[in-house]
């Protein structure tokens, strides 16, 4: 009888193992996530804002304030917005990984900011070089992923895909349009949201929300009908496909803030 139950007691904890196990950061295919923002200041990031020089974090834009990296705007320095688009770079490049940001809009958007940009905001992958930047360029050539916040009331999707400089194609076809609405539900107020990208080289991107792709595409490439993209077109031999970018953070005219940036290196 004494067997029978030790037997037991080892089958139930053989059988609970996996479950009995400790957390763990890393994903079902082990690899671990890494934090892009260390919570206490903007190492390893460099800003770009227009008519500013490569460094220079005008008005500090972006700063962190109790552990959350964010874009502001003092009206000493912004008392209109005038098109001072913003980015803030990672000092790497990626090319196959996962990208996943806690981000959320806050108060009201700088006056003069254009109406489009009212929490209006996004995270660019597969971008280029900020020193390839002119000191008037509005933003880099990058595939964005557009977060947008709800107004109130309506729909308005988030993690949405712009195409500054860029293309990509959809269903075997080359997309040519700047912009397109995901298939995510709205996000109205200050809460936080989750969005992971998951960036397969050249092969494919996906957004996702709440664990589900609300948009893929395929072919992330430079648009050879914009004169900054030819440019680097010609740097790059005629190449047109993009297999890895940096990765910025916008400054578009309204306050957000983003208390988590990691990535999980897939290749």
């Amino acid at each position: 009888m004494l067997v029978s139950r030790r037997l037991l007691v080892v089958a139930f904890l053989l059988g609970c193992f996996p479950f009995c196990q400790s957390p763990s950061s890393a994903d079902d295919d082990g690899k671990e996530w890494r934090s892009l923002f260390n919570g206490k200041d903007l190492t390893g990031w460099t800003p770009k804002i227009r008519g500013e020089k490569l460094g220079d974090n005008y008005g500090e834009t972006f700063r962190v304030e109790d552990g959350v990296l964010k874009v502001a705007y003092n009206k000493d320095k912004y008392p209109q917005f005038g098109d001072k688009f913003g980015h803030l770079f990672y000092n790497e490049k990626f090319s196959h990984y996962r990208l996943r940001l806690e981000y959320r809009f806050t108060g009201d958007q700088c006056a003069g900011g254009p109406g489009w940009a009212l929490r209006n905001s996004g995270v660019m992958v597969h971008g280029e070089d900020p020193a390839t930047m002119s000191v008037d360029q509005d933003f880099p050539a990058s595939i964005e992923v557009q977060l947008l916040g709800g107004p109130g009331k309506g729909d308005r999707p988030t993690a949405n895909l712009c195409t500054p400089g860029t293309n990509v194609e959809m269903d075997g076809k080359l997309f040519t349009p700047h912009c397109i609405s995901s298939k995510s539900k709205t996000y109205h107020g200050d809460q936080w949201v989750t969005v992971e990208i998951e960036v397969r080289g050249d092969a494919v991107i996906r957004h996702i929300i709440d664990g589900k792709v609300v948009l893929e595409y395929q072919k992330p490439q430079l648009d050879e009908r914009d004169a900054h993209a030819k440019e680097l077109i010609a740097k790059r031999k005629g190449d047109l496909l993009l297999k890895e970018g940096t990765i910025s953070l916008q400054s578009e005219s309204h306050p957000v803030e983003f208390r988590k940036v990691e990535i999980q290196v897939l290749k």
